[in-house]
């Protein structure tokens, strides 16, 4: 038995189940996994910065980010006229990490399992 499995609201007859169905939603968009996968390795980034490493616009970004935001993946801090990103918590890092490393055995490339960086 997985260890996860022994921890109260973790099972097929769990109270969160729906919860977590709208949290897969919110990842499934390549543009809010790069920015969680952009997040999970610093501090804070702004609108910009992050808009820069997702190359993508900063408006279309900020939209994404509300939605993260709203969905508490993300936090908000202003400084000025800038603001700046972090996540809440690594859970919804670790779910896109999760995410990309069996994308990695769709492809039949587990970098993972050799000890190699995960793509990011």
């Amino acid at each position: 038995m997985h260890v996860d499995n022994q921890l109260p609201g973790v099972g097929p007859d769990s109270e969160y189940v729906e919860l977590a169905v709208e949290v897969f939603a919110m990842l499934a968009d390549a543009t809010r996994v790069r920015i969680i996968l952009a997040l999970r390795d610093t501090d804070e980034m702004s609108v910009n910065t992050l808009a820069g490493v997702v190359d993508k616009t900063p408006a279309g970004v900020s939209q994404h980010l509300a939605k993260l935001r709203l969905a508490r993946m993300v936090s908000a801090r202003r400084e000025g006229t800038t603001v700046y990103y972090r996540l809440t918590d690594e859970h919804a890092s670790e779910l896109v990490v999760a995410a990309v490393k069996q994308a990695e055995h769709v492809v039949g490339s587990p970098a993972h399992h050799f000890g190699a960086e995960t793509p990011a």
